[in-house]
């Protein structure tokens, strides 16, 4: 879509907001699962990341590879598809889908999804959405060869211009949808990688600017940022005086990803879930007193980005995805860790209850909440008996 038919489509009328759960319990959503045409021109003609699930082997004894999800490999962009991810999810607790959002200087990437899908269906307004800018660059690791440094498709960086394009559609197409998700009443934005959105406006005030023009299109925003410690993604950067920069910003609230962006994973190939746990517990603590604003907490169903390799190559110790994986992450362990997360939440005071989840589907990391044919809907049945009694 053209800026010129953008700015001529019709904003939706927010209609007054209904209450909200005590809990607010949503869960990030990558959406790869449907046919894109860049993707096609990189694997080929119908190509989704259903072909990496399919095709994942075990990589040790005991690994449990392949997935199976229990609804089939389904198309995202259906909207009667996505109807039923909305029922599930909404029966089962969760308030809001975070979508990575992906945009790059030519144009935006993964949308159909979010603009067919969701969007199209009859239900939405049953579980909200909300975006997550996710400005990293787009690397060819699907699959990863060991070895071999992935190629750079689609740089994460914008300029000025595409940034502009970029909010223009955002508040006309999202913020004025009466399902977008307003914690404290003000539509969520979240951006993944802060320091390369600072770098790629040209430094932190520059930054400030852009987003004080986004605060100007929309009106009052809640602007999150994602933190973390440890890099995952070769492109990914830490940032070395968050509060400096999150005052000059203006952000409102700082969030997590996936606990590994915390927890560095040491033990290959795999690692307990539960060692991962303990940490992040303590993490969450230490991050609700460490930063100047509020810190909404993460829960990671599981880690395994071996689906993402080579299935040919050998699995040695090489960095992302040739990297450990957790493992012991049954339902019963997600559910005592959703259990912490909620005496967390009750502890903080003058903030929302807010957890975000890793994930709704990413299947080839790993991380999901959608059923397979081992656990069912186990997963999604911890998040409902924890925050619905």
């Amino acid at each position: 879509m053209t800026r010129r038919e953008l700015l001529a489509t019709p904003a939706l009328l927010v209609q007054n907001p209904p209450a909200v759960p005590e809990y607010q319990i949503g869960a990030y959503y990558f959406p790869n699962y449907h046919v894109d045409p860049r993707n096609e021109r990189t694997h080929g003609r119908g190509w989704t990341e259903w072909e990496l699930v399919k095709h994942a082997q075990p990589r040790y004894e005991g690994h449990r590879q392949p997935r199976k999800p229990l609804w089939g490999y389904e198309d995202e962009s259906n909207p009667r598809v996505f109807e039923k991810k909305i029922d599930v999810a909404a029966k089962h607790g969760l308030n809001h889908f975070i979508f990575d959002y992906y945009w790059y200087n030519d144009g935006p990437y993964l949308n159909r999804c979010l603009d067919r899908g969701y969007l199209g269906s009859s239900n939405h307004q049953k579980v909200k959405f909300a975006l997550m800018w996710a400005n990293h660059d787009w690397l060819d690791i699907h699959p990863a060869r060991a070895g071999i440094r992935a190629p750079l498709l689609y740089p994460g960086a914008l300029t000025r211009d595409a940034w502009d394009w970029m909010t223009d559609n955002i508040v006309t197409r999202y913020f004025a949808h009466p399902s977008y998700w307003r914690p404290g009443g003000l539509p969520y934005f979240s951006i993944y990688e802060l320091y390369k959105f600072v770098d790629s406006m040209g430094g932190t005030e520059e930054a400030a600017a852009a987003l004080q023009q986004l605060r100007n299109k929309a009106g009052r925003i809640h602007i999150n940022a994602v933190v973390w410690g440890v890099k995952l993604l070769p492109s990914e950067t830490t940032i070395t005086n968050p509060n400096q920069m999150l005052k000059i910003l203006g952000i409102d609230s700082v969030t997590s990803y996936v606990w590994i962006h915390h927890f560095p994973l040491t033990t290959f190939p795999a690692e307990p879930y539960e060692r991962a746990a303990q940490f992040m517990y303590s993490y969450w603590r230490k991050a609700a007193a460490d930063f100047s604003i509020p810190y909404h907490p993460n829960v990671t169903m599981g880690w395994d980005a071996s689906p993402r390799t080579c299935q040919s190559d050998m699995f040695e110790d090489r960095g992302y995805p040739f990297m450990p994986m957790l493992t012991g992450n049954t339902p019963q362990a997600f559910r005592r860790a959703l259990q912490e997360c909620k005496q967390f939440l009750d502890s903080q005071r003058n903030t929302l209850k807010i957890c975000n989840i890793n994930a709704w589907n990413e299947w080839t990391e790993g991380s999901y909440l959608e059923p397979d044919t081992e656990y069912g809907l186990g997963y999604l049945e911890a998040i409902r008996d924890t925050f619905s009694s």
